[in-house]
């Protein structure tokens, strides 16, 4: 298949390189600014001179939020940031058709923003050591600009958000990348945040709590437990790259595969085409029936003074939690976050064809989801809600993936998901390499695709979830 020239690819003014080029150059150096001992070190001295807190407390004690008194909706005072409301769901074909459970509603289209500069003729990204409540550690790697509308529009009555002049038009700088993309399907409805990285030539003053580093810097903290958070990994996983400028021979052949599924002119199983008419024949062929119904309608959930939760102790519970962070736009607030149950498990199956990696993709329905399906991760589950289950009722492939020797695991790191709306929402991303007689004819609700497919897809919003998202920026971390 013959590459298209998108604004992914084109070249800026005078004699710039493609921007494919130069990210590939950058996730291949180390930059001027830092290293990796001393972003560590930075991300534990932000928590430390912050003197950051997070308690739990009861509803009663929520201040700013209050539940309706028709509905049982849990809403802030303002009407503004989120609500937990109530959704009927109804899915066929699926192994349970209906049920109801809280979702977060959360109408604003938010900034995820990534700002980049030459430096030394390579690109840096100006990172944020930035404080989000329901992270384990608090302090994780974001990206430069983080910030729902209600934020960035004050809403709270705050100080005005870092550099939001860059990614709001009109801007100085020169857009890369730039798409709508949804966020977790089975906890928001219709939740989606504009991904978008800038580059600049202007001189930038960089502020406390922000850092320039290369690509490769920020990769190398992402094979690290719980250190670059889940906006961070979107970001990354649009930016443009190409295939290094260098041999194969002589590599260990996973590295040589995944290099040579860079290259659009590599021979893969499907085209781009067949990849999404397989997204669209599985968004025709689920019927997914969505309503919001009052939080007091969920069946099989019920409230206490701090958490609703279900009934059977599984999924997820909503809690209220007193936040302190001097260094946010407002010091101090109250909100409810969603906490999960258990840790997940997200895994990428990848093997080679024809010399060129693929990786096993699924279309995964989303009781949230604002088209249906979207291309996910392999394993996309909480192996906990199933560990009581008959094979045939469990997740296709999860008993391959619990059954697999380490030496198979390319990628193996634990990771937060949103640490503004969930609270220690911890999974487990794999990348696993397949024996060679895994077979390479699916179940038709899965598809093997070349790397940079998925690049292509990412052009356009809800085809990857956000989890596939972030298990391609890993992938990213391993040619």
């Amino acid at each position: 298949m013959s590459r298209t020239t998108t604004l992914l690819d084109r070249a800026g003014p005078g004699d710039r390189a493609p921007a494919g080029r130069r990210f590939t150059t950058s996730a291949t150096v180390d930059g001027r600014f830092t290293t990796s001992d001393e972003c560590l070190a930075w991300l534990a001295e932000q928590r430390e001179i912050q003197a950051y807190s997070v308690e739990r407390v009861p509803f009663d004690q929520l201040a700013g939020w209050h539940f309706a008194p028709d509905t049982g909706n849990l809403m802030h005072h303002t009407g503004r940031f989120f609500t937990i409301e109530g959704l009927e769901v109804q899915l066929n074909p699926f192994r349970v058709p209906s049920w109801t459970q809280p979702i977060i509603v959360q109408r604003e289209i938010g900034i995820l923003g990534i700002l980049v500069k030459e430096f030394d003729g390579v690109l840096h990204c100006l990172m944020q050591a930035k404080m989000e409540p329901g992270n384990r550690n608090l302090v994780q790697l974001s990206p430069t600009v983080q910030a729902t509308r209600s934020n960035y529009t004050r809403v709270h009555k705050g100080r005005t958000i870092p550099y939001l002049e860059y990614f709001t038009a009109p801007r100085s700088g020169r857009v890369i990348a730039d798409s709508l993309q949804s966020e977790q399907g089975g906890w928001f409805l219709h939740k989606r945040n504009r991904n978008i990285v800038v580059e600049t030539d202007e001189d930038v003053e960089v502020l406390p709590g922000f850092r320039w580093m290369t690509v490769a810097q920020v990769q190398r903290m992402l094979r690290l437990d719980d250190v670059v958070n889940m906006d961070a990994r979107t970001v990354l996983s649009i930016m443009p790259f190409e295939r290094p400028e260098t041999t194969t021979g002589g590599l260990d052949p996973f590295r040589a595969a995944l290099l040579r599924s860079l290259d659009p002119e590599a021979p893969t199983q499907h085209t781009v085409t067949e990849a999404i008419s397989w997204l669209t024949e599985n968004k025709a062929r689920f019927e997914l029936h969505q309503r919001r119904i009052p939080l007091l309608d969920t069946a099989g959930w019920h409230r206490t003074a701090d958490e609703i939760a279900h009934v059977s102790g599984g999924y997820f519970s909503i809690v209220g939690v007193d936040v302190r962070a001097r260094d946010r736009e407002v010091g101090a607030w109250m909100q409810p976050l969603l906490r999960p149950a258990a840790p997940g498990r997200l895994v990428l199956l990848t093997r080679q064809i024809n010399g060129v990696l693929h990786v096993l993709l699924q279309a995964r329905p989303a009781a949230g989801a604002l088209d249906i399906v979207e291309a996910a991760p392999t394993v996309h589950c909480t192996p906990q809600t199933f560990r009581t289950l008959p094979t045939a009722h469990r997740p296709q492939f999860l008993d391959y993936v619990l059954d697999t020797p380490e030496r198979q695991v390319r990628f193996d790191t634990w990771l937060s998901e949103e640490g503004g709306r969930f609270l220690h929402a911890l999974n487990r991303y794999q990348i696993i390499e397949v024996e060679e007689q895994f077979p390479t004819t699916p179940p038709p609700n899965f598809m093997w695709l070349g790397v940079h497919q998925l690049m292509t897809l990412l052009q356009f919003g809800n085809c990857l979830n956000v989890e596939a998202r972030s298990l391609l920026a890993c992938l990213h971390t391993l040619w």
